[in-house]
């Protein structure tokens, strides 16, 4: 019997018990081997199944190649993954995220996403709240950070000349970012046909922050040369120093001269759970958009990235579009799709809340605030062993360092290729380091200083001259 004509009840059964099996099987060898040995891309289509076949493929054949492919994969959620700006499995949001894809909505209007949509604007609500918003602010929830940004972007063009939404970009137009920003800045520039050579990248200090008074000389020259400055992006945890663009001061001269501040969060934007860190954010309150990652700081599955905007009227300037075939029902408020770049969305914001509702937001603050603690451990250990450079400074989750003069990148690519640690390297004024992340939030001190074990122990076996 083929697999497109077993009667459905089976089906969904045997489907289910084989997640069950292969995810069991995932856990297990996490445990056993956090980090799995990397395929060579050489090899990649002729040690694992991949091929499309024309028939049904036989029952444990199929079994055999899904779980093969699973456990060839690198383990993301594994104790000494950390690698990139995401890591580890929190369960509760792994539950909201499975449920998501059983139920199949979608989030463009509440006919079809019915009390779905309650869950979003109650999560947007309440971050609109945390981080000082008025009543009017709202949001959304996109594919990442890089169309968060590009929201943010958009609705700051749109504002500075209106009539672009209906004639096409026809004037030059400025933006402004710091020199250590997210790489998906340019890229927007040239989407939204601003063009990526009207960006003024603006200087940061030592620490990667940008420098108000850089921007306030660069907007004040460009003003007087008759240009049109229009969109400020700031940045709460940049992406290899993992800095934090002062707000205020930023806010300061967009109020100035009538610019859009936005702050890309998508790293650090957590912070504003914490107690203890959310002053580094000060000032979000004075903003017009924020957006962060929840599938970061927070932990949930990729991807949940979520805008705040101050007032909503520019998201429905923006992105709103009469579409009769599909806004058939209730009012504007529950169609997510008026204020969405995507028409099919999927249900992101489920996974944060079952999260959030499990843990409640003292149990997403002790989640952040243990982040911290965790790169304190890491840098306590670095500054105790005179072997170590250390680079990065306080109030970061990203450690960067090095180790006996060993190059950074060298290393890095040693400890994945022999499958002992997933970490990545960076570069800031003209030093390449290892950048270790900390934002697994079930990760435990020991297992930092596992990692520095691990890591001293193949350089020592490896790299370093007896």
């Amino acid at each position: 019997m083929s697999h497109f004509n077993r009667p459905k009840e089976l089906m969904r059964k045997e489907d289910l018990d084989l997640f069950r099996e292969i995810a069991e099987a995932l856990v297990v060898a996490e445990d056993k081997q956090p980090v799995v040995p990397p395929i060579p891309t050489e090899e990649l289509f002729s040690r694992l199944s991949l091929d499309l076949p024309d028939q049904p493929t036989p029952e444990e054949t199929y079994r055999k190649a899904v779980q093969d492919l699973v456990l060839a994969t690198p383990r993301t959620a594994s104790r000494e993954f950390f690698n990139q700006l995401f890591g580890g499995r929190q369960s509760k949001a792994v539950l909201g995220d499975l449920l998501a894809v059983l139920l199949n909505n979608s989030m463009y209007t509440y006919k079809v996403a019915g009390p779905m949509v309650g869950v979003e604007k109650v999560i947007l609500k309440k971050v609109a709240r945390m981080i000082g918003y008025p009543s009017q602010a709202d949001g959304t929830l996109a594919a990442g950070g890089s169309m968060t940004n590009f929201m943010a972007m958009l609705m700051a063009r749109d504002r500075k000349m209106p009539e672009i939404r209906y004639q096409g970009v026809h004037q030059k137009m400025l933006l402004y970012t710091s020199i250590d920003s997210h790489y998906s800045i340019p890229k927007n520039a040239a989407f939204m046909g601003v063009g990526r050579d009207q960006i003024r990248y603006i200087e940061s200090d030592e620490y990667g922050r940008m420098i108000p008074t850089a921007l306030a000389q660069q907007v004040a020259d460009d003003q007087a040369a008759g240009e049109r400055p229009f969109f400020v992006n700031a940045t709460a945890g940049t992406t290899v120093m993992g800095a934090f663009d002062p707000i205020k001061p930023l806010a300061d001269i967009c109020e100035e001269y009538g610019m859009w501040l936005h702050v890309d969060g998508a790293y650090c934007g957590g912070v504003i759970y914490s107690e203890r860190f959310k002053s580094l954010v000060a000032g979000l309150e004075r903003t017009a958009s924020f957006s962060f990652n929840a599938h970061k700081m927070l932990g949930t599955p990729l991807s949940c990235s979520l805008i705040l905007v101050k007032d909503k009227k520019y998201l429905y300037d923006s992105f709103s579009n009469e579409a009769n075939y599909l806004y058939q029902t209730d009012g504007d408020d529950f169609n997510l799709g008026k204020t969405s770049l995507q028409c099919g969305r999927r249900n992101d914001a489920l996974k944060l809340w079952t999260l959030w509702k499990a843990v409640g937001t003292k149990g997403l603050e002790a989640m952040v605030d243990h982040q911290f603690d965790l790169a304190q451990v890491a840098i306590d250990y670095i500054q105790s062993n005179s072997d170590y450079t250390l680079y990065s400074h306080p109030d970061s989750i990203s450690v960067c360092f090095n180790y006996k003069g060993v190059p950074a990148k060298q290393l890095c690519q040693g400890l994945y290729e022999e499958a002992q640690l997933m970490v990545g390297y960076g570069s800031f004024r003209g030093n390449t380091f290892v950048r270790l992340v900390t934002i697994n939030a079930g990760n435990e001190p020991a297992d930092i200083l596992h990692f520095f074990q691990q890591l001293e122990q193949y350089a020592e076996k490896r790299l370093v001259p007896a």
